[in-house]
This record gives structure tokens, sequence and C-alpha cells, in this order.
């Protein structure tokens, strides 16, 4: 009998990319759940014998669904797949019960590999052997062609990014950065300021941005610190000195470097492209996000806004990185996206 397979994620491009990676006969029939609550359901309902969960995901996350799965006792195998890939990500997992863990964006062979390693893949059976019957794909209530929006897309490639991003502080740091969900969206430049969730904390913050530019692709990166986060970020970076306008601007310039390089270098790999980036500039010190963002309040122009609020955990200190995509930007990213989802 074929191994019954579910797939959770939140981001319907990742469920198609692991559905596409793996092996063929395995493929014809899977489960998908966009969310850790049907993830569970179709784990307590159906006969599921393997289940690759994200970690990252509105409502119930992949860790409080493994810590389900090990509390009840649930008979099903799990394998993480991820793009948080900082060491204490992978420890948790295998604590709460995960066999084994996939980076994304998922590799074919790797998958396979882990499969054939856990047995429920041989590469000497006749493919034809898996079920066809299709009735996992009607009881996920998703149909087998799974449609991506750009927004989709885009979600899960800074997804991507900001786990390369969060994994470098986490090693330079030794700590553990909390993942947030990436936040897309298409603003105006006037009404920046209005629409990022940073500015609902009404707090004073810091800011420096660094432009980019690429093949097809162009914006600015902006990172945004709160001013109480100085000191222990000044500390956590082993400076000798702790407090002061001049060590606050050296977190900005050491921070933006880790979080902007790691991120847009996840980004140009993934989208196979090579970015040039301008230099550092501070925008301001100390002061609300509107004020911060008012070089672009005379703009028209419509951006595509990716959001990302960096948190460490057991420590108070808090920023928010904007990756800001140019309108030329958008028709290049749906010739990439109508690619790779045909």
């Amino acid at each position: 009998m074929t191994s019954q397979i579910l797939i959770c994620d939140d981001s319907s491009l990742a469920r198609k990319q692991m559905a596409r990676a793996l092996p063929p006969g395995l493929a014809d029939s899977i489960a998908f759940a966009p969310s850790g609550e049907d993830a569970l359901r179709l784990v307590r309902t159906a006969t599921i014998d393997l289940l690759f969960l994200d970690l990252n995901m509105p409502g119930l996350d992949g860790y409080q669904v493994l810590e389900q799965i090990q509390k009840d006792d649930l008979p099903v195998l799990t394998i993480v797949v991820s793009g948080d890939i900082q060491p204490e990500a992978r420890a948790r997992v295998r604590k709460l019960g995960a066999i084994d863990f996939i980076k994304k964006p998922t590799d074919t062979a790797h998958v396979a590999q882990l499969l054939e390693e856990y047995g429920f893949y041989r590469p000497n059976e006749l493919e034809t052997a898996a079920q066809k019957d299709g009735w996992l794909n009607a009881s996920s209530g998703e149909p087998a062609e799974i449609s991506v929006s750009l927004n989709d897309y885009l979600q899960e490639i800074a997804n991507v990014a900001m786990g390369r991003s969060s994994d470098l502080l986490a090693r330079l740091l030794k700590v553990f950065v909390r993942q947030p969900i990436p936040n897309v969206a298409f603003i105006s430049s006037s009404e920046l300021s209005m629409a990022i969730s940073a500015a609902e904390r009404e707090n004073e913050y810091s800011a420096v941005c660094q432009g980019f530019t690429g093949s097809g692709l162009a914006g600015e990166a902006l990172l945004l610190f709160e001013d109480a986060s100085f000191r222990e970020m000044a500390e956590l970076l082993h400076y000798d000195v702790l407090e002061g306008e001049a060590v606050n601007v050296e977190v900005l310039m050491d921070m933006s470097s880790i979080l902007f390089g790691a991120f847009l270098n996840g980004i140009s790999d993934q989208l196979d492209i090579k970015l040039g980036l301008g230099h550092p500039a501070v925008l301001g010190q100390h002061r609300p996000i509107h004020e911060l963002l008012e070089h672009h309040n005379s703009r028209e122009e419509q951006l595509l806004c990716v959001e990302i609020s960096y948190a460490i955990e057991n420590r108070d200190i808090h920023c928010d990185m904007l990756i800001l995509l140019t309108e030329e930007s958008i028709a290049f990213l749906e010739k990439r996206l109508k690619y790779l989802v045909n």
C-alpha cells in the first residue's frame, strides 16, 4: 500500500514546490493543508503516514502542531520544511519529535534521499504502484492544481531570504531570532508610513536605508531600529562603549550590513540575478516613523512593500526591515512567477 502524505504550509507556492519535489508516483495522491489546524484535523481523521510541515504559519505554527502531535501521540511521522534554518530551530523541532529537517527551497534529490532512508520510497519499485483514487486531494478541499498569486510568491521568497538573515544574526550573536510572517502589500509611496505595522507601536526609531538594483529588479531596503533596543544590541555586539550617538550609528550600520546583505543575497539567489547595492545612509535618529519616511510622501508611485519585524528571543530588541520594490519590478516578478508555476 502506498504511504499517505500530507503537505502543510500556508504558502500555496511552497505547497506546490514540495509536491513537485516528491518522486514520481508518490506525488500522485497527496493531501494539502494550508494551516496547522487543518493539518491536525487530517492527521486525526485520515490515515496520514508522513507529514511535511512548515514552521512559520499564522494560527497554529509548526512548533505548536508538533507539540500537539507529541501530546496526543498521533501516529504520523513529521519532516519539517522551513526557511528558518537557525541551529536552534533545528534543535527545537527534533526535541518535539520531527524525524528530519529540510530547508527551503526544497531540493528534489535530498527529498528522495530522505524518503528512501525512512522507507517511504524505493526507486526500484514501479512508480505506477502509487495510489490513484485521489481520496486525499478530495479530503483537503484543495484542487490538485495549486494557483499561486504574486503576493504569495513574493511572501515565500521573502520567507526563505528572511531565514538566511535570521540565521546569520543568530550565529553571530548566539541568540534565537523569532521568525515573523512577512507582510506583503501594494501601497502608494505617500501612504507608506501609515501602512506598515511598525507605525502602530508609536515608538521612536532610528533608520538606515540602502538602494539596490539588478536585472529587472530595483528598490531600497530600510531598517527601522527601535531606540530602546540600542544598548542591548551594543552589548550583544560586544562594543566597548554601550551608549552615545556614535555607538547608535555603529549599531545601525552593523545591523543593516548583517540583515540587508543576507536578505538580498537570498532574494537574488532565488531569482537567479545579481543585485548591486548602493551605499547605506542614515535617514534620521530618535524620530517617529512618519518623519523618517517623509522622503516618500511627495512620490506618487506604487510600491510593492515587504515588511519583516525581527525580534530576538529573551531580549528587548526589535527592528523592522522594509524592502520597497518599484513599480517597474512587478512585471519582472510576474514573469518569473509564470515561469516557475508552469
